[in-house]
């Protein structure tokens, strides 16, 4: 049975939230996971996001605004700015804790410090999932290429999914939850994908035009957490440079996958 744009997007939200789970479950094989080896990965994270940012969801957004000739940039540069609005937006009012710094953020809360964690992470895959979403809604007519870059951008997502089901998931051993707390909400962060998904691709099946400013949107979502979240976090407890180069890995890595696969 073939399935619709929003199915295809539904079932690749919840492969993402998988590979949060499969990251959130290193707290099985280990109690004690080196701060230098989250950074690395958070580091990879961000690279990969920032990667995917471009090559699967700008460059798409910007060829298919090719039909505004000199001014194909402006749904593209509009749809970018509203993305890292609406993100700023949810990062005032989301309540979430900054693990490495110590720092809340979003309204006052008495929620646990447990709970916050997991805002934070949670706060991540809203773009994601979005992103998810617009790529696979944007696959029409059966359109082998689209199909094979909204598959990419998936395995990209799900890939730095992993780390952060890590990031999440092994503080909470440390802040005394058990493994298997922690591991449920590790991948508890990752619950919000497949439902982003499902959004972002309702919205462009719907209404085709507006994919140029859709895909733009979910990557300046996505810019705005690398920004604003992970890169920050990742150099928080001094290992930069180690953070850096993973950045610089995860960015090749899924330039790679996106020009050799999709």
């Amino acid at each position: 049975m073939e399935l619709s744009p929003v199915g295809m997007a539904l079932l690749a939200g919840l492969l993402t939230w998988g590979f949060t789970a499969v990251g959130a479950g290193l707290v099985f094989a280990t109690r004690e996971f080196s701060r230098l080896s989250l950074d690395i990965m958070l580091g990879f994270a961000a690279g990969v996001m920032l990667a995917a940012s471009f090559w699967s969801l700008l460059q798409p957004a910007l060829d298919m605004a090719a039909g505004w000739g000199r001014l194909a940039f402006l749904p593209v540069a509009v749809g970018f700015l509203a993305g890292a609005a609406v993100l700023r937006l949810l990062d005032m009012v989301l309540p979430h804790l900054h693990q490495v710094a110590n720092r809340k953020e979003g309204i006052p809360t008495r929620l646990p410090r447990s709970v916050l964690l997991v805002l934070a992470i949670t706060l991540h895959n809203i773009p994601e999932g979005l992103a998810v979403g617009v790529a696979f809604g944007a696959v029409t007519g059966g359109s082998e290429a689209g199909l094979a870059g909204a598959i990419t951008l998936m395995l990209g997502i799900g890939l730095q999914n992993l780390p952060e089901g890590t990031a999440v998931a092994v503080p909470l051993l440390r802040e005394g939850l058990s493994r298997r707390k922690a591991f449920f909400y590790g991948q508890l962060s990752g619950v919000v994908e497949p439902v982003a998904a499902v959004f972002g691709a309702l919205a462009v099946s719907v209404a085709q035009p507006i994919l140029p400013f859709a895909l733009a949107f979910a990557a300046g979502a996505m810019i705005f957490v690398v920004v604003e979240e992970v890169i920050p976090e990742s150099h928080a407890s001094g290992h930069g440079d180690a953070a850096s180069l993973g950045a610089i890995a995860g960015f090749v890595v899924m330039m790679c996958m996106d020009v050799a696969l999709g």
